[in-house]
């Protein structure tokens, strides 16, 4: 084997990248066992112990030079589907923008093309402002948009005699700026939220954007956080050092509280509530507090000696007579002294909440003056390693009505600039006529203090005013790079639109059921990994069957490296992927094997028969797996979510197959020769079986092309007359999968269901007796924020009388991971969703069958060989199709059509084609070999001589996807059922219809002269 030494340096460099890659996900997992064993089954402790792990500094805690957050971030990234959390696909409705640009015109003309272009946008694929103007103009051909949409804030850029183009190439430009502003907006508030591994991506339909957070335990708030409308305010500030010392009064007035309660509790009275004591805290006042320093002077100690701070008595001295401080710093320098600003505090992030607890409570709250508001920063401290501190800052209301002086709106302009004269980036800014009149007063009234821009509640610039600026032309500096201005910039044009987000597609997954998803994924990937290391120690001998099995967990350890260090999303489908990588491994291996065993048969010596077959299966080997790489990576491009995850695992693990079979068994066989040692390929129950097999596949044809054309019949008659059972992926709605304490009848689930979702819903058994599936329209079409969590308060309405008394709406939503009864997982697809995903599922089949089709007729340069494979793939689909129609509804699982079977049906094109190529290339082989042989002599003496390979391929990839059906659990058993029959039609139709038809359509001259030299 040529350039051994670089193959073994590449095998060696990946395995270091896949181990140190993993070795994160073993640490992280380290902490957590760790945790939930200081918890011993607290899960408050338990997640109190991991923020605290995730806030230590790197001189406290790190791993190869990253902090705890860090480590997590590099970890194997888990789905929804295993972790638990929410999957969220937002769109930004582009003609919410449109009307908005308008300035909300009334102008019937463009009133009614708006809603015509919105009901064609439902239906369809097309770019919405190509329909809105094809329909404006269809209404009215001598209409102008100029007219509609020179507005104040467009006419510098849209004049009266702008041409309908012109216009709508301008719309285009400031909807883009607006979904871009929303994605910057929303990936902020994800970021706040706290989700450790949150995934944000735009989608390539315009405006649309997809939201996996996992672990998510509070999906209401979550859908108010993703679909609230986002609040651009400027507002004047108070300073540092004004507000100090109502800080120490507030700290002084906790520490009573916290003393009355002390000895109440001593006194053995109950706890009184914070409302009762306000009554007995004696009243200080300001002047008093500020002349009392011991506080600052404290803290200030305990920061210079780390070891007091690791000190438990200390930390509780804090704790008991400064609470306030212990949890909010304040803002100074080194030697005590008040920095100036509106910044007055610092705080850990994981005590945000606590301060903010405090600030409101009452009597605290009485202490400060009436005009003062806090608000954290958007952005960590700078230079704060751990990325865990953040600035409190104070605002002062001037208004009577609580307004800001200035609303985001009143902005017309943002961009960001490079100053050559500072050496740093800055934001130029641009307001209309009323704003600019308002801005003037504002930084009039405020020279030398800060002015704070705010969005969402968090403060994004903190600016200190220079002087009265006019005109509403404003420059905004503070050693910006450009990456800071451009986002300021883009944050000053996020108030100028109002382009709120629409959740119309969502998934939840349960942390239970997430956690009986990795259970059954991982039993179900280590029956199938065991049965073939030992199916190939029995089949191919003990040596040779320990190399293949290296190779094989070569290939797993390798595939996992690559995917911790690409940081795809691993789901459920994504396991099946990686076991489905199993039987692709070792189909690889089987090709070179059985090719030794023919050159050994042919009278060869050990090593020149290990180099014949490795050379003659290279062909087989890249064909086959090309066309399975092909249909994964249509799939990628096509699929979302699960299936994604399907496609992503399945193209990494034909890659690493291929380099584990090729090269990594060579070079062990290869050292294994040059230390002498025996080597053999069959063992005494192999060796004889199917060795010179003689069926006369071409004579039997006819027969079979009945039974095909019996099966197809029946296939079609079933698909136009009973149909398919599609799912809410392509038909828009709802589903939920509810678990009772008992088993329940679907009937009367469904009788308990139909007054309360106003309608008759689908409820089938979902696995085990005690848990259903519920699918349901219900207000399916409502735009209502709170629509979602209002159908899940009727769902519990009807559920009910199936759970024991005092069983509450918050029991039946409650995301706790312990939890075992209740809503487990739900799903919603909005109609417009429903219809993009089934065009997809169309393009996606067709897409693959051309492109298999095109890679055939160029490898083989005969399109006989491309219409057998491609009537063999359409007669594999029709008959699982048909299948489905037959058997949905009295099979004990689900047989829906949704992406994840178009994941199976393309997956079994792949596999169907990988089988059939295999043959082919033998068939061409033999053409060369053996010119004056009659053809159906040439094309039978191929089948037989692929049985071996056939049947070790099918048998190793049956029993794996028999393993992953019988214990991969619920969500993905009707996508495996769907690869088991594909499976099983596949290997027939490649025998009994792609050869026959092959053999039936070319000539005999014509097969021979396409032969490969």
């Amino acid at each position: 084997m040529r350039n051994k030494g670089a193959i073994l340096v590449f095998a060696i460099t990946l395995a270091l990248v896949s181990v140190y890659q993993l070795s994160f996900t073993f640490v992280t997992n380290k902490v957590r066992r760790d945790a939930r064993v200081h918890a011993q089954g607290d899960l408050e402790k338990e997640i109190f112990y991991l923020d605290s792990i995730a806030g230590l500094p790197k001189s406290q805690w790190s791993y190869l030079g990253n902090n705890f957050r860090k480590c997590q971030e590099k970890e194997i990234n888990l789905g929804l589907d295993l972790k638990g959390g929410m999957n969220v696909i937002l769109e930004i409705s582009v003609a919410d923008i449109v009307r908005a640009l308008s300035n909300y015109s009334t102008d019937t003309t463009f009133l009614r093309a708006l809603s015509v272009a919105q009901g064609e946008y439902r239906g369809g694929q097309e770019d919405f402002l190509n329909l809105f103007q094809r329909t404006f103009e269809g209404i009215d051909p001598n209409a102008s948009l100029a007219a509609i949409f020179n507005t104040m804030e467009l006419r510098d850029r849209i004049f009266f005699n702008s041409t309908n183009d012109e216009v709508i190439r301008i719309l285009r430009d400031e909807t883009r700026g607006a979904i871009d502003n929303a994605y910057n907006i929303l990936t902020t508030r994800i970021d706040r939220f706290g989700v450790v591994q949150p995934n944000i991506s735009r989608l390539e339909t315009q405006g649309r954007i997809l939201v996996e957070l996992p672990g998510i335990k509070e999906p209401d708030r979550v859908r108010k956080l993703l679909q609230g409308s986002a609040r651009l305010e400027f507002w004047e500030t108070y300073e540092n050092e004004e507000l100090y010392p109502y800080f120490l009064e507030a700290n002084g007035r906790l520490k009573e509280m916290n003393d009355a309660e002390k000895a109440l509790r001593q006194a053995g009275s109950e706890e009184p509530s914070v409302s009762d004591m306000a009554s007995s805290v004696e009243e200080t006042t300001p002047a008093e507090q500020a002349s009392d320093t011991t506080a600052l002077t404290l803290l200030q100690q305990l920061e210079a000696d780390s070891a007091a701070l690791d000190s438990a008595s200390v930390a509780m001295d804090i704790m008991e007579n400064y609470p306030l401080f212990a949890v909010l710093r304040p803002n100074t320098f080194q030697d005590g002294g008040l920095l100036p600003g509106s910044e007055v505090g610092i705080s850990h992030w994981n005590d945000t909440a606590h301060v903010m607890r405090y600030l409101n409570m009452p009597q605290i709250l009485s202490l400060f003056p009436r005009d003062v508001r806090f608000h954290w920063d958007v952005k960590p401290i700078s230079g704060d390693e751990t990325e865990s501190y953040y600035y409190l800052h104070a605002i002062k209301v001037t208004s009577r009505d609580g307004r800001p002086p200035l609303d985001g709106d009143v902005v017309t302009q943002a961009r960001p600039e490079f100053s050559q004269t500072q050496g740093s980036a800055k934001v130029s800014m641009n307001m209309n006529a009323e704003g600019s009149k308002a801005w003037a007063r504002l930084t009039g009234n405020n020279v030398g203090r800060r002015v704070v821009i705010i969005l969402d509640e968090l403060v994004y610039s903190s600016a200190v005013v220079q002087q009265e600026i006019k005109g509403g032309a404003t420059e905004i500096s503070g050693n910006f790079t450009l990456d800071d201005a451009r986002d300021l910039a883009n944050i000053l044009k996020s108030g100028k639109l109002p382009a709120p987000a629409r959740i119309i597609q969502e998934a939840i997954v349960g942390p239970s059921l997430g956690r009986e998803a990795i259970n059954s994924g991982m039993k179900s990937f280590m029956i199938a990994f065991l049965f073939v290391l030992v199916y190939m120690v029995f089949y191919y001998s003990r040596r040779a069957g320990l190399v293949a099995d290296f190779a094989l967990v070569s290939n797993m350890f390798f595939l996992m490296g690559v995917l911790a260090s690409l940081g795809p999303v691993l789901t459920l489908p994504g396991i099946a992927g990686i076991v489905l990588t199993i039987g692709i491994s070792v189909d690889s291996n089987v090709l070179i094997y059985e090719r030794i065993r023919e050159e050994i048969r042919a009278g060869k010596g050990m090593r020149l028969a290990i180099a014949d077959g490795y050379k003659n299966a290279y062909s087989a080997i890249i064909d086959a797996n090309v066309t399975s790489l092909l249909t994964g990576i249509i799939l990628y491009v096509f699929g979302t979510g699960p299936i994604k995850g399907f496609a992503t695992t399945l193209v990494l693990g034909i890659l690493t197959s291929l380099f584990s079979a090729i090269f990594i068994t060579r070079l062990v066989f290869e050292r294994t020769l040059d230390r002498n040692k025996r080597l053999s390929f069959s063992t005494v129950l192999s060796e004889n079986i199917l060795r010179n097999p003689r069926f006369d596949f071409l004579g039997k044809r006819k027969v079979f092309y009945v039974i095909s054309g019996v099966m197809l019949l029946v296939s079609v008659i079933s698909l136009t007359t009973r149909g398919l059972n599609p799912s809410v992926d392509f038909t828009g709605g709802r589903n939920y999968v509810v678990r009772f304490e008992q088993p329940v009848s679907t009937a009367e689930v469904q009788s308990a269901l139909t007054p309360a979702l106003d309608g008759i819903p689908q409820v089938i058994t979902f696995g085990s007796t005690d848990m259903v599936r519920i699918s349901t329209k219900f207000m399916i079409n409502s735009t209502e924020q709170d629509v979602d969590h209002f159908v899940e308060e009727k769902l519990f309405e009807g559920l009910q009388p199936f759970f024991p008394e005092g069983y509450s709406l918050e029991d039946f939503l409650s995301q706790d991971q312990n939890k075992n009864t209740g809503l487990m997982s739900s799903q919603k697809v909005g109609p417009t969703i429903a219809s993009d995903i089934k065009i997809q599922a169309i393009w996606a089949i067709a897409f693959s069958l051309i492109i298999i089709f095109l890679y055939i007729l160029i490898r083989f340069r005969n399109w006989q060989y491309g219409l057998g494979a491609l009537v063999s793939l359409v007669h594999d689909s029709t008959i699982v199709l048909g299948l489905f129609s037959l058997l949905y509804g009295r099979m004990p699982f689900s047989l829906e059509i949704d992406q994840a079977f178009i994941a199976a049906i393309l997956t079994v094109v792949g596999y169907s084609i990988n089988d059939t190529v295999i043959i082919f290339d033998r068939i061409r082989e033999y053409v060369g070999l053996y010119r004056k042989r009659e053809r159906s002599e040439i094309i039978n003496a191929a089948l037989n001589s692929t049985l071996t390979r056939t049947m070790n391929t099918s048998l190793t990839t049956f029993v794996v996807l028999l393993a992953i059906f019988i214990f991969g659990g619920e969500v993905i058993r009707g996508f495996i059922f769907a690869l088991l029959l594909g499976i099983m039609v596949g290997t027939y139709s490649s025998w009994f219809v792609a050869t026959p038809i092959l053999y039936d359509t070319v000539g005999r001259s014509a097969l021979r002269a396409k032969a490969r030299e």
